[in-house]
């Protein structure tokens, strides 16, 4: 393994470069989402054959996350990051210049490990490099710059697109990924003071006991149910705007970035609300979300054009980016002496329910409208409900 440590004189760069990897999964997901119309049509695909890559990407993202954390707790974190940096140029080359949506599902897959092995080592980066109230301010703002991602990738990949088509999103991510895994081959280095040994039992056990903890258990579930919103707008709304309402990628990534906005908007609203009681914010947070949904529907009979589909998802995302913040942070805190294993399954089980439910809406409803995409949205906060009133039932009666 790369034993190489990070000089006291390059600390600094190396954390600017941690910032820099963060965000790669994001750029990743939403870069190529106002390209996925002309991918449809260039490579005379259904719309459900490419919006499958956002969902194999999610995927093997989520379950990436299952077991990296263990693994850069034995082996370390510089060598994970760079193998998968190297991997990532190769990965989006290839995607860039095949014309084979098999192989371009292969290397979705491969993308997602990879995106998880990043996002993981240089997470455990700040923990090791930095202890006390300085490591709580770079895990904020580690934290704010993993969320800009999704908001500025589609504003980017629109343009891309609009200029260059949508092999550009694949070769400009791959550029990245190169410039990234170069510095880092130059200024940073392991991090990993103490090596742990990797032990699938103890890790299966941890898993047991989480996934028997029912709060923690259902709130896994809030957290997919509520991100399987925003994915299923992104796998919708660029057909949607593009194809039907007739409008360029460019404005495809600027809704797009709208809907980050609201993401964002919701994360900030749960932090601002942190002593309010908990379940009770929740449960009036799904039932506003259920009436704008109720709206939407409504209002698609009356006018349904491009202002009334982006108020309306606006108001939604930003809900469950509230309720997902909510629940996140909840899950992450349940097991604070096994935060990493905690985080871990949390995201697993969030991002491989929300590309498992997200994709199977879209394939039933094949959404072409605001009045469909509102149907869809209230299978998912149906879902949230239920999975609330059980929480509730469970509470009452346990």
């Amino acid at each position: 393994m790369f034993q190489k440590r990070i000089a006291a004189k390059n600390k600094f760069i190396a954390t600017v470069l941690a910032f820099a990897v963060i965000p790669i999964s994001g750029l990743a997901t939403d870069i190529y989402l106002p390209s996925m119309p002309e991918m449809a049509t260039h490579l005379g695909l259904s719309e459900t054959r490419i919006q499958l890559t956002l969902s194999l990407f999610l995927i093997s993202y989520g379950i990436s996350q299952f077991f990296v954390g263990a693994i850069a707790d034995a082996f370390g974190r510089y060598w994970l990051s760079l193998v998968s940096l190297f991997l990532f140029v190769i990965s989006f080359y290839w995607t860039a210049h095949t014309g084979n949506i098999y192989v371009i599902y292969f290397n979705r897959i491969i993308q997602g490990v990879l995106a998880g092995c990043a996002v993981v080592s240089k997470r455990a980066f700040f923990v090791d490099v930095y202890e006390g109230d300085e490591r709580k301010h770079y895990l904020s703002i580690m934290t704010i710059v993993w969320s800009l991602a999704p908001i500025i990738a589609p504003f980017i990949g629109g343009y891309l697109q609009a200029h260059f088509g949508w092999e550009s999103n694949f070769l400009v991510l791959a550029v990245y990924a190169a410039a990234l895994l170069i510095l880092e081959l130059v200024f940073s280095g392991e991090t990993l003071k103490e090596r742990k040994k990797f032990q699938s039992k103890t890790l299966v056990h941890e898993f047991k006991v989480m996934l028997a903890t029912k709060d923690f258990f259902y709130g896994m579930l809030m957290c997919g149910i509520s991100y399987a919103m925003v994915m299923f707008y992104n796998l919708s709304g660029p057909f949607i705007i593009e194809h039907q309402m007739k409008f360029s990628a460019v404005v495809t990534g600027y809704a797009s970035l709208i809907m980050g906005l609201a993401w964002m908007c919701g994360g900030f609203l749960g932090r601002a609300m942190i002593k309010t009681a908990f379940l009770p914010k929740i449960r009036n947070a799904n039932f506003i979300q259920l009436l704008l949904i109720a709206l939407m529907f409504g209002t698609s009979y009356w006018i349904s054009d491009l202002y009334t589909l982006v108020i309306f998802a606006f108001l939604i995302h930003l809900t469950a980016g509230f309720i997902f913040n909510n629940y996140f942070s909840y899950c992450l805190g349940r097991f604070p002496k096994s935060a990493g294993i905690a985080g871990g399954l949390t995201g697993g089980v969030a991002f491989v329910l929300t590309s498992a439910l997200s994709y199977a809406v879209v394939a039933v409803l094949h959404p072409f409208s605001q009045s469909v995409l509102s149907i869809g949205y209230f299978i998912m906060a149906m879902l949230g409900l239920m999975v609330l009133m059980l929480v509730k039932f469970k509470k009452a009666h346990s």
